[in-house]
């Protein structure tokens, strides 16, 4: 019988205004990941530039491409993910939206080939503000330089079941996750900020994996930043059941663990909820 066990991965990064630098580190624990087994490999959101300024990411900005000549950091993914024979997962690039002030936040994956097998551009652009002694400590804005994806839902077949792709801010928005379908395998490259990561990232994340009885993967940035932000980090894979099957903290990483498609249908079979479902 053909086993439907996986080993995958997710990568956790403390990424730097620097691309170059950033794809160097990445490299290093995709390697290090694709070494211990890893048949797909996902990278957090803004892996590949974390910026001094909101801005930096629009001066990173590429031109899609799906043969992967639209930029230095699409032909990178695409090279890793056939030098390696896995499944990447590229977390989030800044990709050319045709304005000169905003960019798509854009999560592509690439198949053991290097081939292009899915694009999704994330939908929900995060805002948030802290007021402390009347004066805002913390703020973002990310319509500032971020336009929203208009292609939601995206869920693509795999040798590891369906992949259904999301980015950060979208694991607050659970019609996104029913309009994916019957996933087996749920995406959530992320770059949460350290205070709304300790409130809410892994209550919304095993409520994401409940409710959908599907597995989630999650790469996140996790550590103090050059420019100054804290990200939460916790990247972790999460069961149907809900529980927690790895995990790591903070600062960089690589997060392996198992998937098994035989214990997505027995969750299934035993809570049958998504056949319950009369709206």
């Amino acid at each position: 019988m053909t086993s439907r066990k996986f080993r995958v991965a997710a990568i956790q990064m403390v990424s730097t205004p620097v691309v170059a630098d950033n794809l160097v580190a990445a490299a290093e624990l995709i390697a290090r990941a694709a070494g211990e087994g890893a048949q797909l490999v996902a990278l957090p959101e803004y892996f590949c530039i974390l910026g001094r300024k909101e801005t930096d990411k629009v001066d990173a900005r590429e031109r899609f491409s799906r043969a992967g000549d639209g930029g230095p950091i699409q032909a990178w993914l695409a090279g890793v993910a056939a030098r390696h024979g896995i499944w990447l997962v590229g977390g989030t690039l800044p990709i050319d939206c045709g304005s000169a002030t905003r960019i798509l936040n854009t999560c592509l994956v690439y198949d053991k080939r290097g081939a292009l097998a899915a694009r999704y551009d994330k939908i929900h652009l995060f805002g948030f503000k802290r007021v402390h002694d009347d004066k805002v400590v913390e703020q973002f804005d990310e319509a500032r330089t971020i336009v929203h994806g208009d292609n939601a839902p995206v869920a693509i077949d795999s040798p590891f079941g369906r992949l259904g792709l999301s980015v950060c801010y979208d694991l607050r928005f659970p019609e996104l996750y029913r309009a994916l379908g019957h996933c087996d395998l749920i995406l959530v490259p992320s770059a949460f900020t350290a205070t709304t990561g300790r409130a809410h990232w892994e209550t919304l994340l095993r409520a994401r994996a409940i409710e959908n009885l599907a597995y989630v993967l999650a790469p996140a940035q996790g550590g103090l930043h050059p420019n100054g932000r804290r990200t939460h980090g916790h990247t972790m894979l999460i069961d149907p059941w809900g529980e927690i099957k790895a995990e790591l903290d903070y600062g960089a990483g690589v997060v392996m663990g198992e998937i098994d498609l035989d214990h997505v249908a027995a969750c299934r079979d035993s809570l049958p909820a998504l056949a319950h479902r009369t709206l």
